[in-house]
């Protein structure tokens, strides 16, 4: 059974009496797996609200804004919002190396890889699929990015960056999966007296939900913002102190 006390410290951003959106931590997968491995946030939310219905989903490593249904009718309702690209979803992650341009789209069908199960590739015979682009900020080796998806392929984002020459950054799929050191950032760096070894500033896909736009059955506009968790904003914040 999953533990009560993680329910308690899910940070919940919207809440109606048909709805939740939660801002989803790294690390905790958005519905339960085929083999039931590890509690997932679904699981969390039916312990407590007994029914609960996926609208979409995160990567497991993905954190940010998440939207379940509390009934069918909603489920249905919200459901049909996504498949008909009527939400804005806004995502911001740190890729590897020096972005250039400062917006652009990418368009690349994409499809299951024929051989790496689990993994998605680009291909003229996939699903259509869209991604529009805009440069934050680069530095040297790393740029920081928001992405707005016009479709909702699995690992829509990470796909495309790869194939654009920039993957997300700790992407153990689709980039080098290594994690972010300060002594990669600081030039003068050097361990504290008692520390033996260096411990990551980011070790986890860095990939933040950020924004979601949807409307509710009563036709209310909700627009539901995640901050972007602390480790993202500390390898950020070195990166431009070091920059």
């Amino acid at each position: 059974m999953p533990d009560r006390s993680n329910m308690k410290a899910l940070e919940i951003l919207l809440e109606t009496e048909d709805l939740i959106a939660i801002n989803k931590p790294a690390g905790l997968l958005s519905v339960p797996d085929r083999e039931q491995s590890e509690p997932s946030l679904k699981d969390l939310l039916l312990e407590k609200y007994g029914r609960i219905f996926t609208v979409h989903r995160l990567d497991k490593e993905t954190s940010g804004v998440i939207v379940f249904a509390k009934n069918e009718a909603n489920h249905k309702f919200l459901s049909q919002q996504f498949e008909e690209r009527t939400t804005a979803k806004f995502y911001n992650g740190l890729v590897l190396g020096k972005v250039y341009d400062e917006k652009g789209v990418i368009e690349e069908a994409i499809i299951e890889h024929p051989t790496k199960k689990g993994m998605m590739t680009t291909a003229r015979k996939g699903k259509a699929s869209i991604t529009e682009f805009e440069l934050i900020k680069s530095f040297p080796h790393f740029s920081w990015m928001q992405f707005r998806i016009l479709t909702g392929r699995t690992h829509q984002i990470r796909v495309h960056m790869k194939h654009f020459g920039h993957p997300i950054v700790c992407d153990p799929l689709y980039g080098d999966g290594k994690p972010v050191f300060l002594s990669q950032i600081k030039k003068k760096f050097k361990l504290g007296k008692d520390v033996l070894e260096e411990r990551p500033l980011l070790n986890r896909l860095a990939l933040h939900a950020k924004e979601l736009h949807f409307m509710d059955s009563e036709g209310k506009q909700h627009i539901v913002t995640a901050e972007v968790p602390k480790d993202l904003r500390a390898t950020l914040s070195q990166l431009e102190k070091n920059s």
